[in-house]
């Protein structure tokens, strides 16, 4: 943001902030997590270091390392007073959770969770730290609610390392989907309205994932890969009838032995061409984004056995249509294509919030190599994007748009 635009809504700013400083404890420190704050939110190139305690007013950034690594602050009380916030600023029944990662490129291997792994950022492996992040998506705009740092197993197996990094004693290891559920409860606890949660295949393979959605009441739309398998019609599952010879069965199973669950691009070439649309379900850089979808009701495969009733939805490439990607979704039986490939679509909000984050506020730019330490730079970067992201909204009232690809 420029200056003169930061000078223009000073006032609004302080306001803004003014809802935190208390969990900031000391008078001190209050106006330290401000003017860090307002430096991630400057025109600064890099928001580390030196660079930003110039731009701050700082002669020296000792003042901005004590706020990362010394001074008692709770940045778990932070995140949850920011999504209080955009809960009162962005809230809405239909809003929609999005869950992604993002890859943070490091030297050495000291850095907390630091190892070499493939980072989607990269697209490659590289030696980096990944954070798990959950974005809110509504009619309002988009911003962020929550972060988690991912840490390896085999930094799990070394609690020396660990020790080292400050990674608290209790934390263990955790998948990216256990991470991501971990976050949207949290978030449900909070009053976060959401009627929708999606994300890519790295977290819609996750069966316990799609399970804690579907337990809450809400409703998700997931990518899958390929390699999934479907029923097209729910077979008869019981415990067969005993023959009087062999062990005696106990256990549920298809009772149709010749009934098999069909792969998904099977089931898609299947589909006659009028059951595709084309759909233009959201704007992107370049102008709108349009590709063809279908869905069709399907039983979902678990282990060989029929599990949830869903959506099968299938996105298909209008220059390539051998490239498609494919969703399930536990919404109901009457929910229209138009508003699965929307939920589906949403996706791309949070790889904007990645985008503007580490563009605008300093996502990426931190220094620091304890646990602790990145929470709490992580904490106060998502605070400056819920700065920015509702003055866009303040300026979009203004303006009297909302946006025309929100799901109906």
């Amino acid at each position: 943001m420029e200056l003169s635009e930061l000078d223009k809504w000073a006032d609004e700013f302080e306001a803004f902030q003014s809802r935190f400083s208390s969990l900031f404890g000391r008078r001190e420190v209050q106006q330290q997590a401000l003017k860090y704050v307002q430096g991630l939110v400057s025109p600064v190139e890099r928001k580390n270091g030196w660079q930003l305690a110039e731009a701050v007013g700082d002669k020296r950034p000792d003042a901005t390392q004590r706020l990362l690594y010394k001074t008692k602050w709770d940045a778990e009380a932070v995140r949850d007073a920011l999504q209080r916030f955009v809960i009162e600023g962005f809230g809405d029944a239909e809003g929609i959770g999005v869950v992604d990662e993002t890859g943070f490129l490091k030297k050495g291997v000291k850095s907390a969770g630091v190892q070499r792994q493939y980072s989607g950022t990269a697209g490659k492996v590289e030696n980096c730290q990944l954070g798990v992040f959950l974005t809110y998506a509504t009619t309002q705009g988009h911003t962020f609610l929550d972060r988690r740092l991912y840490l390896p197993a085999d930094w799990c197996a070394d609690r020396e390392r660990c020790k080292e990094a400050q990674v608290p004693a209790d934390v263990g290891f955790a998948t990216k989907s256990e991470l991501a559920a971990a976050m949207l409860r949290h978030a449900w606890r909070l009053g976060v309205p959401m009627r929708w949660v999606t994300a890519d295949e790295v977290y819609g393979e996750a069966r316990a994932l799609r399970y804690a959605v579907a337990e809450s009441g809400r409703w998700y739309v997931f990518a899958v890969g390929v390699q999934n398998s479907v029923w097209l019609v729910r077979p008869e599952v019981g415990v067969p009838a005993w023959k009087g010879n062999g062990r005696k069965p106990f256990k549920a199973r298809v009772l149709d032995e010749s009934a098999r669950p069909v792969r998904i691009p099977a089931v898609v070439a299947s589909w006659p061409d009028s059951r595709w649309q084309r759909l233009e379900v959201a704007a992107g850089e370049k102008g709108a984004r349009i590709y063809d979808w279908a869905c069709q009701r399907v039983v979902e495969n678990q282990d060989q056995m029929p599990g949830r009733d869903s959506w099968l939805l299938v996105r298909r490439s209008l220059t390539k249509p051998h490239e498609c990607a494919y969703f399930l979704s536990n919404a109901p039986p009457d929910t229209a294509l138009l508003t699965l490939a929307q939920v589906a679509s949403t996706r791309y909000t949070i790889e904007q919030c990645f985008e503007e984050a580490k563009g605008e506020t300093g996502l990426d730019h931190y220094q620091v190599r304890y646990w602790p330490s990145w929470y709490r730079h992580i904490t106060l970067s998502m605070m400056a994007h819920v700065w920015l992201a509702w003055l866009r909204l303040r300026r979009n009232q203004k303006k009297g748009g909302l946006n025309p690809f929100w799901p109906s």
